[in-house]
């Protein structure tokens, strides 16, 4: 099962978000956190508590560092990552984010990563489970950049974009995430820029990328099937099944041993009288 979701850089305000909620069947919505390196700025930070008391799950955004060529700032150094981390799990906690919820960092690339923001990225993830803040990273990225992303961090959600602009309806589509062109995304977002009206609403003509997630609230997404794990889990698996079969063997000595022991057992020991039923006539 799939959620449908959105996320647009201005925030529409309070009641018109009150009034997607209740008549429609998105269930979360992407927060932009700022003052982030290539997001300056941002509406939605300080919205968190009304978003959460209307029943919203969230799916935080933090743009970092991009590839020359894509609009932001472009230090992409480990260095820089570290210090993007902790920024990340600042604005997280001052948004008003609990515990261990996930901040997704937003890679705007497609294609395989460069080797520069290879080290910028796993600087950022690194820093991010390493905060005092106790935040868990995740990634935004394309379908075409998200392998090599988790080639370097194979454990972290991933939110990839694949744009196929499937037939709008009265419902907004639910595609299941792993369908998406990455096995391991938790999240999928499917279609960008479409103006989107909202008939009734406050603030009713908007301007949104659509999403699809596994969960309601992907900031408490429940990790994938890690990329490159399948094979790890299943060595770790009969590592286990090996030790629990020798822990056995030292509680419960084989049958061949045991029957010799039984046989000692019975040769030391005086045999039994042997009783004969008789029939007494009278």
């Amino acid at each position: 099962m799939a959620f449908a979701g959105f996320d647009l850089l201005s925030y529409p305000g309070d009641d018109t978000m009150q009034w997607i909620k209740s008549n429609t069947n998105i269930s979360f919505v992407g927060f932009y956190l700022a003052p982030a390196p290539s997001r300056p700025n941002s509406d939605w930070m300080g919205n968190y508590r009304v978003l959460a008391d209307q029943g919203w799950g969230f799916a935080p955004i933090y743009v970092g560092q991009q590839e020359l060529g894509q609009p932001g700032s472009h230090n992409l150094t480990g260095e820089q990552g570290t210090i993007d981390g902790r920024s990340a799990t600042d604005l997280m906690f001052q948004a008003g984010f609990p515990p261990n919820s996930i901040v997704y960092l937003d890679c705007e690339q497609g294609g395989p990563a460069s080797n520069a923001t290879l080290e910028y990225v796993g600087a950022w993830v690194d820093a991010v489970r390493l905060s005092v803040n106790t935040y868990a990273p995740g990634i935004y990225c394309s379908y075409t950049t998200v392998a090599s992303l988790l080639a370097i961090r194979p454990d972290i959600p991933a939110w990839v974009w694949h744009i196929t602009n499937p037939a709008q309806g009265a419902i907004f589509p639910t595609p299941d995430p792993a369908a998406s062109g990455c096995l391991q995304a938790t999240v999928w977002q499917y279609f960008q820029k479409t103006d989107v009206t909202f008939d009734g609403a406050p603030n009713p003509d908007l301007t949104v990328d659509l999403d699809s997630a596994s969960t309601r609230d992907p900031s408490k997404a429940a990790i994938a099937q890690p990329f490159t794990s399948s094979g790890r889990r299943r060595k770790k698996s009969a590592a286990k099944k090996r030790k629990a079969t020798k822990i056995k063997a030292k509680k419960a000595p084989s049958k061949r041993k045991a029957s010799k022991a039984k046989t000692k057992k019975t040769a030391n020991k005086k045999p039994k009288a042997r009783k004969t039923k008789r029939s007494v006539r009278k």
